[in-house]
């Protein structure tokens, strides 16, 4: 997909004046908000598990090529493969690979963020084979010539209508007097479609939510059924994920599991949690005949002892995005690349570059909400603030920013000459102001006024305030 994270502004814009995105924006806070809260609520060890399950990621990060290791072999020893991908071509060649030894034509795929991470249903096309999406949302907006804008709801940037738009549209056989007002009758239509598309596959991909190094296992997490058929009705099995899905054993899993779905949904535990471990045996009654894993690190590895580590506790919830103000104004589209909100605010840097993405991590009030229902307890706003101060030491802001930073430096340096400055300052920019309180334009805040007016000073500073209800002198 073409990355346009370096134009998140003028994206934002475009959303702001989306009259259909914003009414689906609403949807966000409506659906998980609250009942992430009330799943939470019913459970009074859910702090503790959330520690555990910091601990467990945590120090499979500090063992992770160690874990890597006994994965490949649990994984062998079960007639599987393991690949390991360097980078986004690396994987595709792989894919391409197994693809062209199969013969294969058609593939359909669960959901999976890697596979937009790579870039995958393009490649496929453009190699002459069908990937066919299987998860509603996937499907919904493969039709639209879409990416996902959200990770666990790939199309909660959609109305109801123009879903039912887009089915009439695309689907010939749809009898224009069929009623698809009810989401049932949505979910209905595309299962009719999808229904025959499983045993036509040549090769079915999933992700994993989590890859167990005890037993050579890939654990998938979803609420439909498309997974589960996706990677039993095709006649090869490739399982995309990256580096740092690796826990130990199953009971770490489970550990982790229940925390995932509270945080995501608001569910106890997710309608199906698929445990997977290589090809079909001769007793079993179904299952692929080869089972293939692309392990992708794709700068991961990069990020190992570094400041970032901690990101790739990330479980993939997408509870920071559902809570943070900046991602329910202007959705994930805006952030250009795979990963949307506060996650991606740090995640996308780390993998393309701050020179590509510098302007995520800026896009953050940093108001704490995504660090508070985070499960894994990942310091989002911190790590933010470290791409922000490399951004900086890369001169990747604007001379103007950079030049006022230096010039506010100075001053903050100097506490008498700071407090000199703005005690004059303020009540000229209050008098400047007149009786709007605001300001459309104003020198070196152009970076600002150009996006959002910027409210004038009450009067007073903050010191003097500060001062006159403590009834101190200074």
């Amino acid at each position: 997909m073409q990355i346009t994270s370096q134009t998140f502004k003028a994206n934002t814009v475009k959303a702001l004046a989306d009259i259909d995105l914003q009414r689906a924006l609403g949807n966000v806070e409506k659906g998980f908000i609250g009942k992430r809260q009330k799943a939470v609520d019913k459970l009074p060890e859910f702090d503790a598990l959330r520690d555990n399950a910091v601990a467990i990621k945590t120090h499979t990060l500090k063992h992770l090529d160690l874990y890597i290791e006994a994965y490949i072999a649990k994984v062998e020893a079960s007639g599987g493969k393991v690949h390991f991908a360097e980078d986004a071509d690396h994987a595709r060649r792989i894919f391409l690979d197994i693809a062209k030894k199969r013969g294969a034509k058609t593939v359909t795929k669960g959901k999976t963020m890697i596979s937009e991470e790579i870039g995958l249903n393009d490649f496929l096309e453009e190699n002459g084979m069908v990937p066919v999406e299987t998860d509603l949302g996937e499907y919904i907006i493969q039709l639209r010539g879409e990416h996902p804008s959200h990770i666990i709801a790939p199309a909660v940037h959609i109305n109801r209508d123009q879903v039912e738009a887009d089915f009439r549209r695309v689907h010939v056989d749809l009898d224009p007097e069929r009623d698809l007002t009810a989401p049932e009758t949505l979910l209905a239509e595309a299962r009719g479609i999808l229904r025959q598309r499983y045993g036509e596959a040549d090769i079915g991909v999933t992700g994993a939510n989590f890859l167990i190094a005890e037993t050579g296992t890939s654990v998938i997490v979803t609420n439909e059924g498309n997974g589960d058929l996706t990677q039993l009705l095709g006649k090869c099995h490739v399982v995309l994920a990256s580096i740092e899905k690796m826990v130990p054993t199953l009971n770490d899993a489970s550990q982790i599991l229940r925390v995932l779905a509270r945080s995501a949904t608001g569910q106890e535990a997710s309608v199906y949690t698929t445990f997977s471990t290589g090809p079909k045996r001769e007793a079993d009654p179904d299952g692929p005949e080869e089972y293939h894993v692309i392990l992708l690190d794709n700068g991961r590895s990069n990020m190992l002892g570094t400041e970032f580590e901690e990101m790739l506790r990330c479980i993939r919830c997408g509870a920071c995005m559902n809570h943070c103000p900046v991602y329910h104004a202007v959705g994930g589209h805006s952030y250009g690349w795979v990963y949307p909100g506060p996650m991606g605010a740090v995640l996308t840097p780390s993998l393309i570059g701050v020179d590509k993405a510098g302007n995520l991590p800026n896009a953050s009030t940093f108001c704490g909400r995504c660090e508070s229902v985070c499960p894994m307890r990942i310091p989002l706003p911190k790590m933010m603030r470290h791409w922000r101060e490399k951004e900086f030491e890369s001169h990747l802001q604007p001379k103007a920013a950079r030049t006022g930073l230096g010039l506010w430096a100075y001053f903050a340096k100097r506490p008498k000459l700071y407090r000199l400055a703005v005690s004059f300052a303020m009540p000229a920019l209050k008098l400047i102001a007149g009786p709007k309180r605001r300001f459309r334009s104003l020198p070196l805040a152009g970076g600002w006024t150009k996006w959002r007016d910027l409210p004038a000073p009450e009067g007073r500073t903050f010191m003097q305030a500060y001062t006159q209800s403590k009834g101190v002198s200074r």
